[in-house]
Parts: structure tokens; C-alpha cells; sequence
């Protein structure tokens, strides 16, 4: 009877494209999209995972799209209308490839990805250590901070920074919101009187072909998230502020002509890991020689630590001469 149930089953289901027939339960996935947010569920007897794409913080850089295993995720350049801005690209999650591993939760420099595995916020990679955290450090030193000045709110151009003002105690409290932070530093330079500072995600220069770009064409500047970042001088002419720069590649992905503006990724800001899936991933992003580099800065840091316990065990058999 079991058996013959199961059979009914799976015959009533067949009609069903997001079905797929499992040991014990059939698995269903789900794809939704409103104009704010993109989600993607798998759900399973024990086990349901949701991986949430918020539309307003993703900027449409090629990050998530470089680093997937599973090539899943997919970016749509926009289409350009006379006359009017150029949009930011959009991208597009494979319900059928994606496997829920989280690495593009955890490398979004934007906090644009959410998974979640039975409503609870996690992210595998993070949590087998197969996948390094990126850090956003931002420092504020708030005693440098006058109560009648919030310029660095006023500059973040993601309202992640919030000054509050306790003017009965003469305070100044500054929160910031470290999770969608990517670390531009436009903040770091508006401040006037130098106390906040933070360090960059990724690390790297844009070189751009002033020969190869076409006339009257500025769809990099119009996409840049960082404003400022990407700017045309009085001659007509793209520059890039590297000061503030966070290599995210939007401004690559719209470019018209092929090498006109060109990304080099050298390095990037994260927690300690040692996994075959990150060094593959930050080859994709930076570049074979970025990759090796940060090898040998592994091994010599574990050569440092391996000769400071020899030499510790040494002078603690010897004693004291």
C-alpha cells in the first residue's frame, strides 16, 4: 500500500516543473520576485532553505556572479534608453543550479544575499570554515566628535551611518551599519576632523583607454554606486578617485567597448581560512597571481609561527642562563 501510494504520488506530480522526487519526501522549489526583493526556496521534509536577494541594496557588480560554483547566478546588463540615465544591471539566480552554499551571502561586499535554513540566518561555508568571512572594519573615535557635526552621515550614500546627539551630556554616538557596509571610505574623507576611518574590502585600479571610449558616453558614471568614484573632467574625459573605489566591476559590466575601461582585483579583506574553494574563488576574482601571492603570505606567517615555538620549546628546556 505504501509503495502504491507513493506511485499515485508521483504520477499526480509530474506536471509539476519545481518537483523533484527524493528518498523519503518529494523536494519543491520555489521562485519569487517582487520589484523590492528575489527569492529562491528549496523546500524538503526536513529542511528548508531560502536564499533572499534584496533589490534595493545589490548594486548589480559581478561578485557574486565571479565567486558562484555553480555559475547560478547570472548578470542582465540594462538596456539603454536615449536620453535618459543608464540603470544599473540587474542579476538573475538559477533556482534549479543554486545549492544553498551561502558564498554569495558571504562575499557581497553590499549584504545584498540572505540565506536562511529553516528560517534561521546561516551560511554553510562560514560555518565549515570552507569560506572566509569578508570583514568590514570601520573605526569611529567619537571623541573627536563635535554634537553640531554629522557630515559623515550625510556622506554615506547607503544611510548606513546614523549620528546620535546627546547634547545634555555633551555626547556623540556614532552607529554604523557594518553588515551592508562596503567599505567605500567616502565617509572617512568627509569627516573634518578625522575620526572615523575604515579599510577597504577589495584592493586593486581601474585603467581607463580614453582612446578606446566613445564619445558623449558616460554609462560607467551613471552606474558607479560610489558617488564621485567614476567622474568626467571639464575635458569631457572619464577619472577614477581610487581613494573611495570598491573594484565591485558594475562600471565594467555597462562599458560599450571592450578594454576601454579595464579592473585589476589584487587582494581581498578577510578572516583567517585555509580551503581549496576559497583559493579557487579568489583566483576568479583577483587573478592566478593574486591567488599565489596570498599563498606564499600564508606560508610565510606559518613558517614565523612554526620557528617562534621551536624557538620557545628551545629556551624553555635550556633554562635560564
Amino acid at each position: 500500500m505504501i509503495v502504491l501510494n507513493k506511485v499515485l504520488f508521483k504520477i499526480r506530480r509530474q506536471g509539476d516543473p519545481h518537483f523533484r522526487w527524493g528518498t523519503d519526501m518529494p523536494m519543491r522549489i520555489v521562485k519569487t520576485e517582487t520589484e523590492d526583493e528575489l527569492t529562491i526556496e528549496r523546500i524538503m521534509h526536513a529542511r528548508h532553505y531560502s536564499l533572499f536577494l534584496n533589490k534595493n541594496r545589490c548594486v548589480g557588480c559581478d561578485i557574486c556572479q565571479t565567486v558562484c560554483p555553480r555559475e547560478a547566478i547570472e548578470i542582465a546588463k540594462p538596456a539603454k534608453v536615449e536620453g535618459e540615465k543608464l540603470e544599473q544591471p540587474t542579476i538573475a539566480i538559477d533556482e534549479n543550479k543554486c545549492q544553498f552554499c551561502g558564498i554569495c551571502n558571504a562575499i557581497c561586499p553590499f549584504g545584498a544575499l540572505m540565506l536562511k535554513i529553516n528560517e534561521e540566518r546561516t551560511i554553510p561555508v562560514l560555518r565549515t570554515e570552507s569560506f572566509p568571512q569578508i570583514i568590514h572594519e570601520i573605526e569611529v573615535d567619537t571623541n573627536k566628535c563635535p554634537t553640531d557635526c554629522n557630515e559623515c552621515e550625510e556622506a554615506c550614500p547607503f544611510g548606513l551611518i546614523k549620528v546620535i546627539v546627546n547634547k545634555d551630556r555633551n555626547e556623540v554616538k556614532v552607529e554604523v551599519d557594518k553588515d551592508h557596509c562596503p567599505c567605500c571610505r567616502l565617509c572617512e574623507a568627509k569627516c573634518p576632523h578625522d575620526a572615523i576611518h575604515n579599510r577597504k574590502i577589495i584592493f586593486g585600479s581601474i585603467r581607463i583607454n580614453s582612446e578606446k571610449c566613445p564619445e558623449d558616453c558616460h554609462d560607467c558614471v551613471d552606474v558607479c554606486p560610489i558617488p564621485g568614484v567614476v567622474y568626467l573632467s571639464a575635458d569631457g574625459k572619464v577619472h577614477v578617485n581610487d581613494f573611495s573605489c570598491i573594484y565591485c566591476g558594475v562600471c565594467r559590466i555597462v562599458c560599450p567597448v571592450e578594454g576601454a575601461l579595464e579592473i585589476r582585483r589584487t587582494s581581498v579583506y578577510h578572516t583567517p581560512v585555509h580551503s581549496g574553494a576559497w583559493n579557487k574563488a579568489l583566483e576568479k576574482l583577483t587573478s592566478t597571481k593574486g591567488m599565489a601571492k596570498e599563498l606564499r603570505s600564508k606560508l610565510i606567517v606559518k613558517t614565523q609561527e612554526s620557528v617562534r615555538r621551536r624557538l620557545g620549546k628551545e629556551v624553555k628546556r635550556s633554562g635560564p642562563t
